[in-house]
């Protein structure tokens, strides 16, 4: 595998993210996912992580059998608030012993699977350190453009932000809309002296419908894209702006020197792939493909 940090080090990186599938047909759809975007060829993928015994399973499970049956280089998300210090010790030797070398070190919700305690640990700082005294891990940890729905304040959250990514080695935001947002926020980053990448995060809109969900995790949709996607006239036409607004700002932000792009895939692939299309990103025809 390899470190993200030494991969952000050469160049951008255009990245994928997934959640574990619960069911078997959850499962079925993930794989024909993995299918569709392996080809891709990204430069890792990273696996969410809802917290208890479960979701440590089923995390484990999914990046442990990227590791093995694919060419996919796999970063695990770990959250600090539904374990002890003990067990996140555990967790992360674990995951070392699997092979795992990329980490996203997040605070994390407080877990709705009654397996999940409360934890010990409070933020996403101190799970940073523990990564770092288990030790061989590139480890993430998330940024937010628009500020954390927990700060009290803008100043506060990026002063957070700057004393994280003086430990953790890269930051990938939540998804926005304006790349504006990014922009304050890597302008926000420079007094502080915190020069570590951070990796925009892409979420398409796929439909009208979809709107209010974007607000309430955490970036409202803004105005000029909500009367795109009302003009549009059908659901498909719908998905279609949604994958040209993605497009335009992944285009902003690479022109403007962001270090890599992160798609928020919901474990299906037709944006993603026609993003990645419109932007000419991925191997090149008749390229020969395989593990890294």
């Amino acid at each position: 595998m390899a470190p993200i940090a030494d991969l952000l080090a050469a160049g951008p990186t255009f990245s994928f993210e997934f959640f574990p599938p619960k069911n078997d047909a959850e499962q079925a759809a993930l794989v024909r996912t993995l299918r569709e975007l392996e080809p891709l060829e990204p430069s890792f993928v990273s696996v969410t992580y809802r917290g208890g015994r479960s979701s440590r399973d089923r995390t484990l499970g999914l990046v442990s059998g990227m590791l093995k049956a694919t060419s996919l280089n796999p970063m695990a998300h770990l959250i600090c608030v539904a374990h002890t210090r003990l067990e996140l010790a555990e967790i992360l030797v674990e995951l070392r012993k699997a092979g795992i070398d990329n980490l996203m070190a997040l605070g994390g919700d407080p877990p709705t699977d009654p397996e999940a305690g409360p934890g010990e640990l409070v933020h996403a700082l101190e799970l940073v350190e523990l990564a770092r005294a288990i030790g061989g891990f590139s480890i993430g940890v998330a940024a937010h453009p628009i500020g954390h729905p927990r700060s009290p304040d803008l100043p506060t959250d990026r002063r957070h932000l700057a004393e994280k990514l003086r430990l953790a080695d890269f930051a990938i935001t939540q998804f926005f809309f304006e790349v504006e947002d990014y922009l304050r926020l890597v302008d926000d980053m420079e007094p502080t002296g915190v020069t570590k990448p951070i990796i925009p995060g892409i979420m398409p809109i796929r439909s009208l419908q979809s709107v209010p969900r974007m607000a309430q995790m955490g970036a409202a949709v803004p105005g000029w894209m909500v009367a795109r996607l009302e003009a549009a006239g059908s659901v498909e036409a719908e998905a279609r702006v949604g994958i040209e607004c993605a497009t335009e700002l992944c285009e902003k932000l690479l022109a403007e020197g962001a270090p890599g792009l992160h798609f928020y895939t919901l474990n299906t692939s037709t944006a993603t792939r026609e993003i990645y299309r419109s932007l000419g990103l991925g191997p090149a025809p008749g390229a020969v493909t395989g593990r890294r």
